[in-house]
């Protein structure tokens, strides 16, 4: 299994463990209010789970499962730039909710997420082609 898919999944797996942590507080303080700052945790919750867990899972198992042309891979370098873009961005939200930085840094924070799929796209773009026609397949 490539370096780059261990990693992905382990990122995922730990973003898991996050969004069900915040979900778990979520859920006991609406069971029994017992602290006031616990919906901060929703934004935590959806981020972790719908990018953290989610997208690094489908990018780890993406870089490792596609076509490859070669020997290659595609782009390698760009495929960790999307990893690392798009787990700074997760760790800026995160830090962002936790402590109270602002809307600005929660953009900036979205942005690098997007940056990190956007970059992941265009690694893989090449490795998709379209599928051989009987008659293409018989030459």
């Amino acid at each position: 299994m490539p370096r780059l898919t261990v990693w992905a999944l382990r990122s995922a797996l730990v973003y898991l463990l996050i969004g069900f942590t915040a979900g778990a507080i979520l859920l006991a303080h609406k069971g029994m209010a017992w602290t006031p700052w616990a919906w901060q945790w929703l934004p935590v919750h959806i981020d972790a789970l719908l990018v953290g867990w989610m997208t690094q899972l489908a990018i780890g198992v993406a870089f490792w499962i596609l076509p490859r042309f070669g020997t290659r891979r595609g782009n390698v370098p760009l495929a960790w730039a999307a990893w690392g873009l798009l787990n700074a961005g997760l760790a800026l939200a995160v830090l962002t909710t936790l402590l109270g930085w602002g809307r600005s840094v929660w953009a900036v924070a979205q942005a690098l997420q997007a940056l990190g799929v956007f970059a992941f796209a265009v690694h893989a773009w090449p490795r998709i082609k379209p599928a051989l026609t009987a008659a293409e397949r018989s030459r």
